[in-house]
């Protein structure tokens, strides 16, 4: 049985690494060094590191995970009511919380969606690290394109179906972001709140707030590939065409286990649509 306890001298030495500007990694291997255990040393450093994150950005403290967005799902139902359709649930995990749903769209939806994005796409970009706005990164390589909030019917109707799934306002989502992975296309494992040590995040919360869940709908079955990754748990979903992945993250902090990708399509091309749900009504 482990007896090592997490004093506050190390909490103070820790913060007093991240002030210096030391890698978080750095950190754990000079602890590991020091003879601490890689567990002990881990969940210190995710306990510090996470009042850190709180206290950098406004907006950025850690949220009740009761006040997240959350599908109805006491009792354990096999399918749940999601306004206008039903809805399979074919996997859940609480840490990280996470979701799959099966049959969220219908073929229909998804080749709507498909060819109301396609004309619009354009190489997909990330936020940017050191200015407002977004950027090309080499970790992505799939084409995309946003649709405003209810811009047309398929977009209403697929916005209405996911507030009414996963009880969290229309208003505090952004567009659908429809994305196009062809072969050999991936997205590096990321985390999709904003980093509250980028120079841009400040800006970009006030516009609704931190995102603190994702919804990754399948507009497509690709040949081979293409699943989505969960690294820190192990965890890979199967990328079927209606099927979705939904997950939620109560803090901008690694310990919320989201760090997620996309595994490059060995074969055909996938095609997602994804919904960020903010704190606040985003504008």
């Amino acid at each position: 049985m482990n007896t090592q306890v997490i004093t506050p001298e190390l909490r103070h030495w820790i913060v007093e690494q991240n002030r210096a500007g030391v890698a978080p990694e750095k950190v754990m291997a000079s602890m590991r060094a020091s003879g601490w255990d890689e567990t002990v040393a881990q969940r210190a450093l995710e306990q510090v590191l996470a009042g850190v994150v709180q206290e950098q950005v406004p907006g950025s403290r850690g949220i009740p995970e009761q006040t997240l967005p959350e599908p109805a799902l006491s009792g354990q139902p096999s399918r749940i009511w999601a306004g206008d359709r039903e809805v399979k649930i074919l996997l859940t995990a609480r840490k990280p919380r996470l979701v799959v749903f099966g049959g969220l769209l219908s073929d229909e939806e998804c080749e709507e969606l498909r060819a109301a994005a396609a004309p619009r796409l354009s190489r997909s970009e990330t936020v940017a690290e050191r200015s407002d706005g977004s950027e090309v990164n080499a970790a992505r390589t799939s084409q995309g394109m946003f649709f405003g909030r209810s811009e047309n019917d398929i977009c209403a109707r697929i916005e209405a179906r996911i507030a009414h799934l996963l009880n969290w306002p229309v208003e505090n989502g952004e567009g659908l972001q429809v994305l196009r992975y062809a072969p050999g296309a991936e997205y590096l494992p990321h985390y999709d709140y904003f980093d509250p040590a980028l120079a841009s995040t400040e800006a970009i919360i006030q516009r609704g707030g931190q995102r603190v869940a994702t919804l990754v709908m399948y507009l497509n079955s690709p040949t081979r590939g293409g699943g989505t990754v969960f690294p820190d748990v192990g965890l890979e979903v199967a990328p079927i065409k209606g099927n979705a992945v939904f997950f939620s993250y109560a803090q901008p902090h690694p310990s919320s286990l989201s760090l997620h990708g996309g595994s490059p399509v060995l074969e055909g091309e996938k095609w997602v649509a994804t919904k960020w749900l903010r704190w606040r009504e985003f504008d």
